[in-house]
């Protein structure tokens, strides 16, 4: 059996207020030709489908359009599963149309994890493989809360909820699958220990960045296809643990990733072998770095080489220790005519501490989170309090989006 393992396509995201429905596009046109070629069965998507959880008409007219070209290969058995980036709600809207196209839908957690378990069967009723499909856990989730309980309290009670939902879904699957001779594969949407990111991905619970250990996973799991971390890599040595990365590079810091989907060979229960398909680069990221002498040429430079794909997008950070009349001016007057789009200028200065670097931060750039933070450092809020302060705006903000769901 063969299997694909993709996440965080974040369809719908807007790079510093441009849309990229195009490459958006053109990465799941390239995706659905590999299925095809690969004579793929099955395919699973590790949560972060959309980038917002009222995502653009258009990037829902591409998911389910991508969902019913499925129908014309292979690819008789897709799950997805909700990650922190999507809505509930919106994805478990068509979740019984779909299911009936073998198309299964977790877009949130359940109490009971053998709710999340699912059956891929054949044509004839056989069974072909078990996925328990662990979406997004959110913190209301995993744990309720205890009075008196301080902020490294909840992060332990979280991370023991975590543990505790795999360790069932585990015994679920092994109890009732686990002489079945068929692929067992689980899903997650999370940090796990050891991974590398390749940007600020690392605030999808409170405390420490890493929310499980790869020791944690129960062992009866044949694969373990994670989301949430845009750099595909293996996690803790383990090869069938991984994460698949995003389809695109989705900020600056992404741009020497290469980006991949992982094709499973399963030979009965067997994992045989995995490969990384690389996803063509469709749009070039590119940071440029450097004083303002430095800068321009490499902008000269790199605006001379020919390249084919869209129009590549560039930052440029310039390091200087004096203000820079005009700068914006500056540069977009000379890449008026080059082959790219300058979308950022940030100048790097020292603040505080001799041979510190610190970009100034844009609020385009910024998520809720840390937003939120800032302004209680603005206010004072003491580093022992900080904690506290966001396990309480994670909870009203859990509580907002229940209640417009």
């Amino acid at each position: 059996m063969k299997i694909i393992h993709t996440s965080d396509w974040h369809l719908g995201q807007k790079f510093l207020y441009n849309g990229r429905e195009e490459e958006h596009q053109m990465a799941l046109d390239w995706l659905m030709d590999t299925i095809t070629k690969e004579q793929a069965n099955g395919l699973i998507v590790a949560g972060d489908i959309f980038d917002i959880g009222n995502p653009p008409n258009y990037a829902r007219r591409m998911y389910y359009r991508f969902l019913t070209q499925l129908m014309g290969t292979a690819c008789r058995h897709v799950v997805i599963t909700g990650g922190n980036h999507d809505s509930p709600a919106m994805l478990n809207a068509p979740k019984e149309l779909l299911q009936a196209l073998n198309i299964h839908v977790i877009g949130e957690g359940s109490e009971n994890p053998e709710e999340e378990v699912i059956e891929w069967r054949g044509e004839k009723g056989e069974l072909l493989a078990v996925v328990a499909a662990v979406p997004f856990l959110r913190d209301r989730d995993l744990h309720f809360s205890v009075a008196g309980e301080g902020g490294m309290g909840r992060i332990e009670r979280i991370k023991q909820g975590l543990r505790q939902h795999y360790r069932e879904a585990g015994r679920i699957v092994e109890e009732k699958y686990g002489k079945a001779g068929v692929p067992l594969i689980a899903t997650g949407h999370l940090y796990a220990t050891g991974a590398e990111s390749s940007e600020k991905q690392d605030n999808i619970y409170i405390g420490n960045k890493e929310n499980i250990n790869a020791k944690d996973f129960p062992k009866v799991f044949d694969y373990i296809a994670l989301g949430h971390i845009h750099r595909p890599q293996i996690v803790g040595g383990r090869g069938h643990i991984r994460y698949s990365g995003s389809l695109i590079p989705l900020s600056f810091s992404e741009t020497k990733d290469e980006k991949s989907v992982y094709m499973l060979e399963f030979n009965g229960k067997n994992l045989e072998r995995v490969r990384s398909l690389p996803v063509p680069t469709f749009r070039r990221l590119k940071t440029i770095q450097g004083s303002l002498e430095e800068v321009e040429e490499g902008l000269r430079r790199f605006g001379k080489k020919e390249r084919g794909g869209l129009k590549p997008w560039v930052e440029a950070l310039v390091e200087t220790d004096r203000m820079i009349p005009q700068l914006d001016n500056r540069l977009h007057e000379l890449t008026a005519d080059m082959d790219l789009e300058l979308l950022k200028i940030r100048i790097l200065k020292n603040y505080r501490a001799l041979d510190v670097q610190a970009a100034i931060p844009e609020l385009g750039e910024l998520e809720e989170l840390e937003v939120f933070k800032m302004r209680c450092q603005s206010y004072g809020s003491p580093p022992e309090e900080m904690e506290e302060l966001v396990q309480t705006f994670l909870e009203l903000r859990d509580w907002m989006e229940d209640l417009e769901e």
